[in-house]
């Protein structure tokens, strides 16, 4: 068990002792899961991944294994988790039990490993294609996210979608934004950060790029993300069979796993 998922059960072994046996009311609620799905694709899958089982945060889907209860849960996400880039929530009380009711709806979907596909050729798929944005262990690009974890994070339907859908979800981090500064020149990449008075993107060669929103024309926040659609014309079901077979390998280090 990670020390940071570790971190979370004590947490939350500590958390709301008076109302244990306290259940989620949403628990298996089709609209409440819709609802959570959103929400935590928004505020939580940056750190644990859209389907909650981590990509630098720990895999959530393990918590009721562990032991913690859905009472516990609920206070420790409203608290959030000191020493940790877990934050408090000031969300309403349905919206946390939404979100648990999502996770839980994952924690009973026992994966499932695919042994389609042939990883070699997928690897190389992989850096003729993917490469030049997302990295792997310390190689390759910035643009995207790192992908050193992928393959303990995302299961083989949720890839499917993020390759051949690259627009169907984007992480928070990679949000595609484009800049039109005064003479009419088009800065796009993905956004790091915004606020009242600025905006900090990276352009498509890696370079940082910070504006005051006072000293551009525009600040146009896109829908279709800066990954291209990987459909059938770009990639073959047999390629993409290889290329999941490589990315369902990629499960961090030893050093990532402690």
């Amino acid at each position: 068990m990670s020390a940071l998922l570790l971190a979370v059960v004590l947490i939350a072994g500590r958390a709301g002792l008076a109302q244990d046996a306290a259940r989620n009311p949403r628990e298996g609620d089709a609209a409440a899961i819709r609802a959570g799905t959103a929400l935590f694709q928004t505020r939580c899958a940056s750190c644990h991944g859209i389907d909650a089982r981590g990509v630098v945060g720990p895999d959530l889907t393990t918590l009721w294994a562990s032991g913690a209860t859905d009472e516990r849960l609920f206070q420790t996400i409203r608290r959030g988790v000191p020493g940790t880039d877990m934050p408090s929530s000031s969300a309403t009380d349905a919206d946390l039990w939404a979100m648990l009711a999502y996770v839980r709806s994952l924690a009973k979907a026992a994966p499932v490993e695919d042994q389609r596909g042939n990883a070699e050729n997928g690897e190389r798929l992989f850096w003729a294609s993917c490469g030049g944005c997302h990295r792997v262990n310390g190689r390759g690009g910035h643009l995207g996210p790192d992908l050193s974890r992928i393959g303990a994070s995302r299961p083989r339907a949720t890839l499917v979608r993020e390759i051949r859908d690259a627009s169907a979800s984007i992480a928070e981090g990679y949000r595609p934004v484009t800049v039109v500064l005064g003479d009419g020149q088009r800065i796009r990449g993905a956004k790091k950060s915004e606020d009242a008075f600025s905006i900090l993107l990276m352009d498509a060669h890696e370079r940082l790029q910070g504006y005051l929103k006072a000293d551009v024309r525009e600040v146009v926040n896109e829908r279709r993300s800066l990954m291209p659609d990987f459909g059938v014309d770009r990639l073959n079901d047999a390629d993409l069979d290889d290329l999941l077979r490589f990315l369902g390998s990629l499960r961090g280090s030893e050093v990532d796993r402690r």
